[in-house]
C-alpha cells in the first residue's frame, strides 16, 4: 500500500500527467480557459487550528485566465469504497482555505480561489458513494437545509470511464491501460508506447516515475510471490517482460482460471446457503414474497451466516431482516 500510494503521488507530481488528466477526462468547457503552460505543484501539508499536522494528496494550481484556481487530486487506492468521502475532501479543501488566509494567498480580489475536488478510483468495486456532502446529510423540514455544506466532487473510476473522445497519445490513459491490462504482452505493449513518447531527455524523471510504478506495484499485483529484477527505467522494464513474457503469461492465465475457480465455488456455496435458509423461512414464517425471496438470493455469505443465526430466536420476517 506505502508503494502503491508512493508511487502513484511520484506519477501525478509531473505537470504532464495532470494536464492530460484535465484535457483528457474533465471534459466541461471551463477547461479551454485554462493555461495549462502555468500548472504549479504546490505545499500539500496543512495544520490545523488544533495543530494537528495533516497530509493529503496532490495538489496543483493553474491559471485560468488571470486568475488561479487550484486542483485538487486525491487518489483512492482502497480496494473498499469510502462512504464519506465528500466529507474528507471537504475538510481538506477546508485545510488548504485556512493556509491561504493564513499566508494571505487570495486573488486580486481578496476572494479564495475555486478548487475542483477531484478523485481518482482505481478500486474494482463499484463506486456507490455519495458524491455530494449534501447527500450524507439528513434533510429535515422548516428550512433548516440551507445551512448544510454543499460540496460536490468529480469521480473519474478508471475501470468504468468511458475512453471514447480520450487522446490516444493521453499519459493517464496509459496508466488505465497498464491498470486494465489482462497479461504482460499488453503491459509491454503500452511500456513500448511509453518508451516512445517520453525519449526527451527533460522526461528522465516522468520515466523512472513510470518504471517505479510498474515494477513495484502494478507487476507484484498482477504476479504476487514473484522475484521481479531491479529494473531502473522503461527500457529495462520492456527488457524484463521480454525475457519473461512467455512465462509470465502462463502463470497469470493459470492464476485467473484459478481465482475465477475459487469465485465460482465461492458463489455455488452462497446459492446453497441461500436455499437453506429459504427452506427454514419458508416452515417458520410460511410462504414467503418475492421481494423476501430476493433479497436472501442477492446476500452475502456473511449476511446469510447472519439471518441463519437470528432466524432461531425470531418471530417473524421482519425482525430476521432487522440487523438492531
Amino acid at each position: 500500500m506505502v508503494d502503491h500510494d508512493h508511487s502513484y503521488k511520484q506519477l501525478f507530481s509531473h505537470a504532464e500527467l495532470v494536464r492530460d488528466l484535465l484535457t483528457g477526462f474533465v471534459q466541461e468547457a471551463w477547461i479551454d480557459d485554462l493555461d495549462l503552460s502555468t500548472l504549479e505543484k504546490t505545499n500539500s501539508s496543512y495544520v490545523s487550528d488544533d495543530l494537528r499536522e495533516r497530509e493529503d494528496d496532490t495538489i496543483w494550481r493553474v491559471r485560468c485566465r488571470d486568475e488561479w484556481i487550484y486542483v485538487y487530486i486525491l487518489i483512492e487506492f482502497q480496494s473498499s469504497v469510502d462512504r464519506f468521502m465528500a466529507v474528507r475532501l471537504m475538510t481538506y479543501i477546508g485545510l488548504l482555505y485556512q493556509d491561504l488566509v493564513r499566508t494571505g494567498s487570495l486573488l486580486s480580489n481578496g476572494k479564495l480561489p475555486p478548487v475542483l475536488p477531484l478523485v481518482l478510483y482505481n478500486g474494482k468495486q463499484r463506486w456507490n458513494s455519495a458524491i455530494s456532502v449534501q447527500n450524507l446529510i439528513q434533510q429535515v423540514p422548516g428550512g433548516l437545509s440551507k445551512y448544510c455544506p454543499t460540496l460536490t466532487y468529480l469521480l473519474l473510476n478508471e475501470s468504468r470511464h468511458d475512453m471514447q473522445g480520450v487522446s490516444a497519445d493521453n499519459l493517464v490513459a496509459a496508466i488505465f491501460r497498464l491498470e486494465q491490462s489482462h497479461d504482460p504482452s499488453d503491459v509491454r505493449d503500452v511500456v513500448q508506447t511509453l518508451i516512445e513518447w517520453l525519449k526527451a531527455p527533460e522526461q528522465t524523471s516522468l520515466r523512472r516515475a513510470f518504471a517505479v510504478w510498474i515494477h513495484r506495484v502494478l507487476l507484484p499485483v498482477r504476479l504476487p510471490g514473484q522475484a521481479l529484477p531491479e529494473v531502473n527505467n522503461l527500457m529495462e522494464v520492456d527488457a524484463m517482460l521480454a525475457e519473461r513474457v512467455k512465462e509470465w503469461t502462463v502463470e497469470w492465465e493459470e492464476k485467473g482460471i484459478q481465482k475465477g475457480m475459487q469465485k465460482g465455488m465461492q458463489k455455488g456455496m452462497q446459492k446453497g446457503e441461500a436455499s437453506l435458509l429459504l427452506r427454514q423461512m419458508h416452515l417458520k414464517f410460511g410462504e414467503l414474497d418475492a421481494e423476501t425471496l430476493a433479497r436472501v438470493k442477492s446476500a452475502d455469505a456473511d449476511q446469510l451466516m447472519s439471518w441463519s443465526e437470528r432466524i432461531l430466536s425470531v418471530t417473524t420476517v421482519e425482525e430476521m431482516f432487522n440487523e438492531h
